[in-house]
């Protein structure tokens, strides 16, 4: 399975799409357990980091300053320039900029192992991601949409998505990491063997975590996305853009800032990948005259995931190991 994800993850991006399509009844269904099918994609995930070496990740000034360059001083001038393109249509306009202005914070760094880049060194930028762009997000709202979408946003959501995303599968991990390794002390200590047996099973489950991951996700959307096709199919060129700009960008900031390859990587995905899994509620939770806008949001969703699926084939060979970068902070 490891040998073949690309065409595993675009399967269950079509099985997904097609459950969804064919049987939209199920979507409510399917849309409730994103975040507990997400949750465990990263705790997984967390597991097979060494959470020990977290506290020299986060040192590495060199690439936390270019990752935060990237998603708070690049991204937004690139975002503004895109969402003129729907700037007469303020649902639209509010979908876009909710989705493309706040980095991921979640599967991207499930997206960057899988590609071999450094995801215990963007595990280490996830907190101070997430506080940026809580602050920035309605500086670039007033800026970009005007005073009226700054009223329409809450916080809530943000950091019920950190603690259930990020805090908890962390800790969980983070204790069964400490337990695994009282598993050479002695034989008798059955949590020790109990928890290297849970960090076993969970490495060997990370292909199909995400393949059902990207099913759920696909499956409880594309009902709703289809629906509104005449007025969505104008978002897929401004996400495609979005896309192929931000990856150029990565790559090109990566050289500047002299990162290694793994560390390139990261920084690629970070700038690519969105936070449209924490900002559906936010736009969710916004006036029916703007219903539009969280399918707004899903649209980069889908446009996003069949991105990153072929990034984790691609980009290996953009910045191949060769590359080697001092990574002096």
């Amino acid at each position: 399975m490891e040998r073949r994800q690309v065409p595993l993850y675009l399967a269950a991006i079509t099985v997904g799409a097609l459950v969804g399509w064919l049987v939209p009844a199920v979507a409510p269904a399917l849309a409730v357990t994103i975040t507990p099918v997400l949750g465990l994609l990263l705790f997984a995930t967390f597991l097979g980091i060494p959470l020990g070496d977290l506290g020299r990740s986060v040192r590495d000034l060199r690439f936390l300053g270019t990752v935060l360059v990237v998603n708070f001083v690049i991204v937004p001038v690139v975002v503004f320039a895109l969402s003129r393109f729907v700037a007469g249509d303020r649902a639209l306009l509010l979908g876009v900029l909710l989705v493309l202005l706040t980095p991921c914070v979640d599967y991207v760094i499930v997206f960057t192992g899988l590609a071999g880049g450094a995801r215990e060194r963007l595990l280490a930028a996830t907190p101070l991601l997430m506080l940026l762009q809580i602050v920035l997000l309605p500086l670039y709202l007033l800026l970009f949409a005007g005073p009226g979408a700054v009223a329409l946003i809450e916080v809530g959501p943000f950091l019920e998505a950190f603690l259930l995303l990020i805090v908890l599968p962390l800790a969980v991990a983070a204790a069964v990491q400490t337990l695994a390794r009282r598993a050479s002390a002695g034989p008798d200590d059955r949590g020790a063997r109990a928890a290297r047996a849970v960090h076993t099973t969970m490495q060997a489950l990370m292909v199909p975590l995400m393949m059902l991951t990207l099913a759920v996700v696909v499956g409880s959307q594309i009902a709703a996305v289809g629906a509104q096709a005449v007025d969505l199919v104008a978002l897929i060129p401004i996400y495609v853009v979005f896309l192929i700009v931000m990856v150029a960008v990565g790559i090109g900031a990566a050289r500047l800032a002299r990162l290694d390859a793994p560390a390139a990587r990261a920084l690629v995905f970070s700038g690519v990948t969105r936070n449209s899994l924490v900002v559906l509620p936010l736009a969710l939770a916004l006036p029916v005259s703007l219903a539009l806008a969280p399918l707004a949001v899903v649209t980069q969703t889908l446009v996003e995931l069949v991105g990153m699926v072929i990034l984790v084939r691609v980009l290996p060979k953009l910045l191949p190991e060769t590359q080697r970068a001092s990574r002096r902070s």
